[in-house]
């Protein structure tokens, strides 16, 4: 199962170009987007999610391009986008805002709700399914937002600086969220951390200024330091080879 970009190019504006003529393809369960801030994660991630459209180029899953409204909604339904920022609904519970997910993506109320329940079990949130949304922690919040994508039986599921601003208690919550789901769909996390590479990722993507500038296993990622010593050290060491700075 691949996610595929193919001479994909983007710009915001005349003078704000982001990709030009971006090859990539990402079939690993689990794959993280390594990069510092500004490198065009969020961008690809937005692309990927069919939230922008590319200025050329294209874009796919299982073949399937979201370039047409026909497509577009079938491709929405396949791909899930967790942004940085989930917002909570205002009045509605934590298990009305995930079976609201699973309605916007074409789901009957009716089973919407029945796949909410099943949703917040899978990220352990059953014990707050009635709680209002707005009143859920940070790491909450980012498992409601998983929870929504699952209600509607997502094969992809990409997360944007999923672990920004959690505690050390959230971090090891969602590194078991993410073990357990690349277990049964495709999960590709950008962030500009290289903490838990190894224990979660099977292949590694380094962007930087736009362009891809290593793509390969997780090993292979650490075998770039060219030494030994701890994951963490090699992750970071191999970071700052490849993008010219020190995380």
């Amino acid at each position: 199962m691949a996610l595929v970009f193919r001479a994909l190019a983007f710009r915001y504006n005349r003078k704000t170009e982001v990709f030009a003529g971006l090859d990539l393809q990402i079939d690993s369960p689990a794959t993280v987007l390594l990069g510092p801030n500004g490198a065009g994660k969020s961008t690809l991630m937005a692309l990927a999610a069919s939230q922008l459209a590319p200025t050329q180029g294209s874009l796919s899953w299982l073949g399937l391009s979201p370039d047409s409204r026909k497509n577009q909604a079938r491709y929405r339904k396949a791909v899930a986008w967790i942004p940085q920022q989930i917002r909570p609904v205002p009045g509605l519970t934590v298990r009305e805002q995930v079976a609201y997910a699973g309605w916007l993506k074409g789901l009957s109320r009716t089973a919407a709700w029945e796949a909410s329940g099943q949703a917040l079990e899978r990220v352990d949130l059953v014990k707050l399914a009635d709680r209002k949304s707005h009143e859920v922690s940070g790491g909450q919040l980012r498992r409601m937002g998983i929870a929504g994508a699952l209600t509607h039986r997502s094969e992809l599921i990409l997360m944007d600086e999923p672990t920004a601003g959690l505690d050390p208690q959230q971090r090891i919550v969602f590194r078991s969220l993410v073990e357990e789901l690349s277990d049964s769909l495709q999960v590709v996390v950008s962030t500009h951390q290289t903490e838990d590479l190894a224990d979660l990722y099977r292949e590694v993507v380094v962007l930087s200024d736009g362009a891809v500038r290593f793509q390969g296993t997780t090993d292979a990622f650490h075998s770039l330091a060219g030494g030994t010593g701890s994951a963490q050290g090699l992750a970071d060491a191999a970071y700052a080879q490849l993008v010219g700075r020190e995380v």
